[in-house]
């Protein structure tokens, strides 16, 4: 089994990690943390005091941070001077295209090679390890990442050249706000209109209105399959989030010269939405500021 650094052990790379260590892996866990490497430590995995010691001597290093600024930082200062020049380079991190091409290309010059990976499918994906990885780079470099990520993830899909993980990842999540935010502005319409939301729920999920954010994410608490709803919107995806890819898409946007009115649309209602104190409520949250019940939750 191979020798892996993991580098970034929050809310998804601590699930993340832990499972390429329940397949038998050799994992060297680094975060800033003592609270997530002791979970990393009861999870089988070794914790290391800094990035450089996890890096050396690694088949493989995975990175799950937080921006670009990290990412940048991270492999400017810890991976790229110390990394073996057999092992792959994983960044699972969400961060600008900009930023995942620039470090790419100076791993490259450095004679390392490396992949940009982000992930979709949430906390409770990252810990069952059913994972999505879009995967930026070359077809050497994702066949090296390929049975790394495998371990992590229920689809590992090559979307291109280096960074086109990235953009495949924040136009998904443009998509899926989007989405969120015209599903839970359409079930407040249905109630204010008299439908039961149930009702509304059998007619419009298998009709031409249905979508992901509907038939598996419902907004609506007690309709549609189990979501953060039935949880008073805890857990899941936190609007913060949401938001910060949404900036992302629309950075992107503005660089590729696209309109995305409905982009912009759903990042003007989640800042919103965060502003209000949402921030780390879950993403399909959003319904309870559309139907005024946010304010009214804040006032009781």
């Amino acid at each position: 089994m191979a020798k892996i650094a993991f580098i970034g052990l929050g809310n998804m790379g601590g699930g993340m990690a832990a499972n390429l260590a329940k397949a038998g892996h050799e994992v060297m866990a680094f975060d800033l943390s003592e609270d997530a490497l002791r979970r990393a430590r009861d999870h089988g995995c070794t914790p290391v005091d800094d990035a450089v010691a996890a890096v050396t001597g690694a088949d493989a290093i995975v990175t799950m941070l937080p921006a670009g600024t990290h990412v940048a930082s991270v492999y400017a200062d810890s991976v790229i001077p110390n990394a073996d020049k057999h092992a792959i380079l994983i960044d699972c991190s969400t961060i600008d295209v900009a930023t995942a091409r620039e470090v790419e290309a100076k791993a490259k010059d450095a004679g390392l090679t490396m992949v940009d990976a982000p992930v979709s499918g949430g906390i409770a994906a990252a810990d069952a390890g059913t994972l999505t990885f879009m995967v930026g780079g070359s077809d050497e470099g994702f066949e090296k990442a390929r049975p790394i990520l495998e371990k992590m993830g229920k689809a590992v899909i090559h979307a291109g050249d280096a960074g086109a993980g990235q953009a495949a990842k924040i136009c998904n999540n443009m998509l899926l706000g989007a989405t969120m935010a015209a599903t839970a502005e359409t079930f407040a319409l249905a109630q204010k209109l008299g439908l039961d939301l149930q009702t509304f729920y059998d007619i419009s999920s298998k009709a031409s209105g249905q979508s992901w954010s509907m038939t598996s994410y419902c907004p609506v608490p007690g309709v549609g399959p189990d979501s953060p709803a039935d949880r008073n919107y805890q857990g899941g995806f936190a609007s913060a989030l949401m938001l910060k890819d949404l900036k992302l898409a629309m950075d992107a946007a503005k660089t590729a010269g696209a309109y995305t009115p409905m982009g912009g649309e759903a990042e003007e209602l989640y800042q919103r939405f965060v502003d209000l104190g949402g921030a780390g409520v879950d993403f399909s949250g959003i319904i309870k500021m559309i139907d005024d019940s946010w304010k009214s939750d804040k006032k009781g």
